[in-house]
């Protein structure tokens, strides 16, 4: 009984996350920071520019302390970090709960906490500031809230006194809708942390409704993507492109979304434009690489792993793909040496070793198939197509029994191929 040549190897996608988690134990500690703000309201303001005001300066109050508590009581210290940068990273990560707000028609009071774990906070803090991206996005969405309040402060020493004209109550609104898209920016990625998406698309849609604005469109494109939504994912992409047309991540990000529909051409097109835009973006020539082997383009997905190893040598992944790659062309010697790059790379890589067992297995090498598919199952009890290559090994030297069985979990964890033969066989599993 035999079984063989209907291998298909998985590909390893990588993905951009451009959303931050912290998670809490049952043993973590929690810090309770409270302030409070009374605002009062010139002759220009209304009672939503008054909140808006209110909120945010009660906001800053509260990044501030916690900025203060995290340089001196975690391992922020030692980030090289100043205290304004830690506060800009900190509004991705926490949030403010109102507690107590009062409009009197003259001021506006409101009294607020935020409730963290510093430790946790302290290990996205660093997370977010290796990402360049995130950090981006977090500067300017704090330049924006502070320039709009610049902008109110200038404004209400103008009117002071006199009447308002038509132009200064645009510029006022202007700012304040400004303030306020910032707000409602940042307590979307506060919510996309926590993984409640549908509410972060919520908050990045008042945040767009006040300003049209690139990082609220991708942050919701982020958003709609974890939801599987990727038709919108797109076309926020493609609306953050047409405000940013130099932002090579939303290409990047929308070439993810269009291979999970299938469009592999178009995946390749942004992929190309990413890297146009940086010819140094490692992740786009791997991923490009990826969606030419989809169209069973493999020399050209050879020469992007090629150019992803040339920037980072490092990058285990790229060379399980290129196994996978030379082992599509029928260059199992080549395949071989890249699956065994990769595990040296990273010995937990259980991909690498199914690979290198199926190369192992295209050159009669049995045994050692196996030995490579016993260690990927090891490493990922789950993986279908290591149980379906060994038991192929095991066919090849006449082992019936260990044949079937392997054959019979992989059917179980629901690969195809294995449940077709077993069918064909009219074989139970």
């Amino acid at each position: 009984m035999k079984m063989r040549k209907y291998h298909n190897l998985p590909i390893i996608i990588l993905a951009v996350s451009l959303l931050f988690f912290f998670t809490s134990t049952a043993s973590a500690k929690t810090v309770t920071f409270e302030k409070e703000y009374t605002y009062q309201a010139s002759e220009i303001d209304s009672k939503v520019s008054s909140r808006a005001i209110a909120l945010e300066q009660v906001k800053r109050l509260l990044l501030e302390e916690v900025g203060v508590y995290l340089i001196s009581e975690t391992e922020v210290k030692d980030f090289k970090l100043t205290k304004d940068q830690v506060t800009v990273l900190t509004a991705g990560i926490v949030s403010a709960e109102i507690l107590q707000e009062k409009w009197d028609g003259v001021t506006y009071y409101m009294k607020a906490k935020i409730s963290a774990d510093p430790d946790e906070v302290a290990k996205s803090v660093k997370t977010i500031g290796a990402d360049k991206q995130k950090t981006k996005e977090l500067e300017e969405s704090r330049k924006k809230a502070k320039d709009a309040m610049e902008e109110i402060e200038r404004l209400k020493k103008e009117i002071t006194g006199f009447k308002q004209s038509t132009k200064q109550q645009k510029e006022y609104a202007t700012a304040v809708k400004e303030l306020s898209a910032a707000g409602w920016f940042e307590k979307g990625l506060n919510l996309g942390k926590s993984g409640n998406y549908k509410e972060a698309i919520n908050a990045y849609t008042k945040a767009i409704e006040l300003t049209q604005d690139a990082a609220a469109y991708y942050n919701r494109g982020i958003a709609y993507y974890k939801l599987g939504n990727y038709k919108q994912a797109i076309n926020d992409y493609s609306k953050t492109i047409q405000l940013d047309p130099q932002d090579a991540v939303a290409y990047y990000n929308r070439g993810i979304a269009y291979g999970k529909l299938g469009k592999y051409q178009q995946q390749i097109n942004d992929y190309s434009k990413a890297i146009q835009l940086d010819p140094q973006y490692t992740a786009a020539y791997n991923n490009r690489g990826i969606a030419y082997g989809k169209l069973g383009k493999y020399q050209q997905q050879i020469n992007d792993y090629n150019k992803t190893i040339q920037l980072d040598p490092q990058d285990a992944i790229a060379y399980n793909n290129r196994g996978i790659a030379y082992g599509e062309l029928g260059n199992h010697q080549q395949a071989m040496n890249d699956f065994t790059k990769a595990i040296e790379l990273n010995p937990q890589y259980a991909d690498a070793y199914n690979g290198r067992g199926f190369s192992y297995f295209k050159l009669g090498n049995y045994q050692q198939a196996i030995n490579d598919c016993s260690k990927a199952i090891q490493l990922n009890p789950q993986d279908a197509m290591a149980y379906k290559n060994r038991g192929i090994a095991y066919d090849e030297l006449g082992n019936e029994q260990k044949f079937m069985a392997d054959i019979k979990i992989a059917a179980k964890l629901g690969l195809k191929q294995a449940q077709d033969f077993l069918r064909q066989q009219k074989i139970n599993w």
